[in-house]
């Protein structure tokens, strides 16, 4: 089997865990996409077949490391068009020749493509290999665009030209790159996704896989104070530099609770100066390791923190920032299991005041337990490796 990824952890992450799983199995693994990149997010020996930087990746926009400077102060439709332009459709159309190449030398019996590597699709309906989509979001089951019908159709009229390009546009009005018509691994659950939206019986709910991560840094455990209850404060590794503004309301806030609350700030230490002694400032932190000594943690509303954070029953106060984040929050509210605030907003009053809410309130903690159970009986890495099977 073949993972088709972009270089983003979040979408990479869930692949691991699953390929772990085959590889247990007897099945043999590889990924394709840009390789420098994928090289410090897959373990060590993963086998990694280049698609992207040899035929342009580099171009797109400079580099990556270009394309997040220009992307991380954007919002709204404007992150949208940048995400769309600048990232997924170039991304694409530099990881054509390379996905075919690691098709042709690979030779998979089931070719998985995350949603936002729209080259894998192509390929594999070109060349004729049963494909599956990794949906590493639940964003796009949402119909994210009802309440913008233009937007949506701008981004229909994108995938269109994608297709037209690569020959791919007259194959049928329900092509779509983004949905597999076998198989849809939704790395969620109707729990937190909302049982309301139907689904055909090939979306496959599995929950959250967590797989082996780069080796964890060091952390000062013994510094958790255990006559305080512990919350993480983490905008992940793409967003920190954008947090200003909003760390500053997290100094207020901690100031305000720090006689009931400690809190673990991972934030670049250039940003925060030198924090006050009751709270607990890591450029990293080990995430998985830390969230079973946490009461609540404090994100951006990426889908990868969210399903870490609730797979250890933890309800959680979420600011979003872009894409798929403001869905992933309003997922988390609708739920129960915890508090939206304005990211760029936000004053250290109101963090103070939701963390009170989802600290003391027993309603966000049990809705968080909901969703643990759920995640827990969905089966997780074996349930989307039993999926995979049954395309071979």
């Amino acid at each position: 089997m073949l993972f088709a990824v972009p270089p983003l952890a979040g979408h990479v992450n869930p692949t691991v865990a699953v390929g772990a799983e085959l590889v247990a199995r007897g099945h043999e693994i590889a990924w394709t996409g840009p390789a420098s990149a994928l090289a410090g997010l897959l373990p060590a020996r993963a086998r990694i077949l280049p698609a992207g930087e040899e035929d342009g990746g580099r171009e797109i926009g400079g580099t990556y490391a270009d394309l997040h400077e220009r992307w991380r102060d954007l919002r709204g439709v404007g992150a949208l068009r940048f995400l769309w332009e600048e990232a997924l459709v170039p991304l694409a159309r530099a990881m054509v020749p390379g996905v075919t190449r690691a098709v042709h030398a690979f030779e998979p019996d089931v070719l998985v493509a995350d949603q936002q590597a729209l080259a894998g699709p192509l390929v594999a309906r070109r060349l004729g290999v049963p494909w599956a989509t990794s949906a590493s979001t639940s964003a796009e089951l949402t119909r994210p665009f009802a309440d913008f019908p233009k937007v949506g159709e701008w981004v229909a009229e994108q995938i269109a030209g994608l297709l037209a390009e690569f020959g791919s546009a007259g194959e049928g009005p329900d092509w779509d790159p983004r949905f597999s018509e076998r198989l849809v691994l939704v790395f969620s659950t109707p729990e937190l996704v909302g049982p309301s939206a139907e689904f055909a019986s090939h979306f496959a709910f599995v929950g959250p896989a967590f797989g082996a991560r780069p080796t964890p840094p060091d952390f000062p455990w013994q510094r958790l104070d255990p006559a305080r209850k512990r919350v993480l404060v983490s905008l992940g590794t793409l967003n920190q530099e954008a947090g200003g503004r909003f760390y500053r309301s997290v100094l207020g806030a901690a100031e305000r609770l720090a006689g009931e609350v400690q809190l673990v700030l991972a934030a670049p230490s250039a940003l925060i100066g030198d924090p006050p002694g009751h709270l607990l400032l890591q450029e990293r932190v080990p995430q998985l390791e830390l969230l079973p000594h946490l009461d609540a943690v404090v994100c951006h509303g990426g889908h990868n923190t969210v399903c870490e954070s609730l797979a250890h029953g933890l309800p959680l106060v979420v600011a979003p920032i872009r894409d798929d984040q403001p869905i992933v929050a309003r997922q988390v509210v609708e739920a129960g299991a915890g508090v939206r605030v304005r990211f760029g907003r936000t004053r250290a009053e109101e963090l103070r005041d939701a963390l009170t809410a989802v600290l003391d309130d027993p309603g966000p903690r049990r809705a968080a337990r909901r969703i643990q159970a759920s995640f827990a009986a969905a089966g997780g890495a074996a349930a989307a490796a039993d999926r995979l099977e049954k395309l071979l």
